[in-house]
């Protein structure tokens, strides 16, 4: 059967070698039928998903498209011009499957420098890029290490883990990210294409923001997503490639994210009453406090190799950054034995809350606390509280607790 194959690629290679290329490797991968024959599916470990979502579905009649090259852009992409080896590397002249992929290079845009020659200044940014450096995670979690412990982290936790979020070009631009370790490979039969958010934002926030946005967490859509705009519209360019707005390798967070005041000025309310809620609430009430349509996915008991277990809930509290603002919180996945296995105790746990200040992707302009003054005055409904706070947490959870005055209506 290896023989027919091989074969039948060598027919092809001979009688297609004056076309559009005479790569070896285009042969083979502009020939469905033949990477059908030769691509095998891998075996897959069962997945609980996680903060990146569930795992990629594996079709076994469809997997080998993932590696598809539309014969068509060979004449119209000028990426195409040096060939493929001069990215992926390899045997380009080889008719063997085996011989052709020795030394090949599955994700040549991880080196930055791949790119760098037509995009020098996108890729001098994005060296230092959250996207690329996921440098914001080591921050994060280091606030709960010793420094013995933080040298043990980023030996045997943090490449082999959460750098697998690192996000090269091309997990953006021509294939899907990995989710579950695997990819649905090829976006577009290797285009490269400028943006393609639900096959590239939604593969890694597809556990929580991506759902919210689009309503997949049993709620109504984002009216932003309702009204047809895309995360880009909001997370702009810079934010994502990196450069002046974006954050640098030993910052925490990108400096001026998007804020609702962009677009939605003070002031200019069409209602009188919106008007002086938001005058009365500036400052102290976050936006998604008020307009967070209801609940939101937040993750627990987080364990190196085993996912996280997601949760609906609504959970209102003080901004852990500037500790003015009541805001949404969302849950972190971290447990006090998430890293035992790596023999790290996080000795400074109770130093850092569970809970983080999120941008809750399910907005809309009339909810139940925008209806009703008394859903929090009275009710306190979905304020963080010492009997809500998660079993076993952080001591530094209390400090998020707001205590709620009064309503006063005059």
């Amino acid at each position: 059967m290896k023989f027919a194959t091989h074969f039948a690629i060598f027919f092809l290679f001979l009688t297609c070698s004056a076309a559009t290329s005479n790569e070896g490797c285009i042969q083979c991968h502009t020939d469905e039928s033949i990477l059908e024959s030769l691509v095998a599916i891998p075996k897959i470990k069962p997945q609980t998903g996680g903060p990146a979502g569930p795992p990629v579905a594996v079709t076994p009649k469809a997997y080998h498209k993932r590696y598809l090259i539309d014969k068509a852009l060979l004449d119209k992409d000028p990426h195409f011009i040096n060939g493929c080896s001069s990215c992926h590397k390899g045997d380009e002249k080889s008719i063997d499957q085996e011989k052709a992929h020795v030394g090949i290079i599955k994700k040549p845009s991880a080196d930055l420098k791949i790119c760098s020659d037509c995009h020098g200044d996108i890729t001098k940014a994005y060296q230092g890029a959250p996207h690329y450096t996921v440098q914001g995670m080591l921050n994060k979690v280091s606030k709960r290490l010793s420094k013995k412990e933080e040298a043990i982290f980023i030996e045997k936790v943090f490449g082999q883990s959460c750098k697998s979020c690192h996000a090269s070009c091309g997990d953006c631009h021509v294939s899907s990210p990995s989710s579950g370790g695997i990819s649905t490979g090829l976006m577009r039969g290797h285009s490269f294409i400028k943006k393609d958010e639900g096959k590239t934002c939604a593969v890694c926030h597809g556990g929580r923001v991506y759902p919210e946005y689009t309503g997949k967490h049993n709620t109504t859509p984002d009216v932003h997503f309702q009204r047809g705009m895309a995360c880009i519209d909001c997370h702009k360019k810079s934010h994502i490639h990196g450069g002046p707005d974006g954050a640098g390798k030993n910052e925490k967070m990108v400096q001026n994210k998007p804020k609702c005041s962009d677009c939605h000025k003070l002031g200019r309310e069409a209602k009188v009453t919106a008007k002086l809620a938001h005058a009365r609430h500036k400052g102290s009430v976050s936006c998604y406090g008020c307009h967070s349509q209801g609940e939101y996915n937040n993750c627990y008991n987080c364990h190196i190799g085993k996912g996280a277990t997601l949760k609906l809930g609504f959970i209102l509290g003080i901004n852990p950054v500037d500790k003015k603002t009541l805001t949404t919180l969302r849950a972190i996945p971290v447990a006090r034995d998430t890293f035992l296995g790596a023999g790290i105790k996080m000795e400074s746990f109770d130093e850092v809350p569970d809970y983080r200040a999120t941008s809750v992707h399910n907005i809309q302009k009339s909810t139940e606390r925008t209806r009703s003054c008394d859903t929090c005055h009275v009710k306190r409904k979905g304020f963080l509280s010492k009997d809500s706070l998660m079993k076993n947490g952080s001591k530094a959870n209390e400090s998020l607790i707001f205590k709620l005055l009064p309503l006063n209506i005059n």
